[in-house]
């Protein structure tokens, strides 16, 4: 069974690249994987991680 988290993304208009994967590098080592960037007018306006619920 999975279960999802959906992050609300404060990245600012510098070094967006960076703070993305510092954030996805985050959830990385508490086991989430990236399932989808939701996107609004061209900004990151959601990223949607999942993991194993039984891990």
């Amino acid at each position: 069974m999975k279960e999802y988290k959906v992050v609300k993304p404060k990245l600012g208009w510098r070094n967006t690249t960076e703070k993305l994967e510092e954030i996805l590098n985050k959830y990385a080592k508490e086991g989430w994987a990236l399932n989808a960037i939701v996107s609004n007018q061209h900004v990151i306006a959601h990223i949607v991680l999942e993991r194993n619920k039984n891990r």
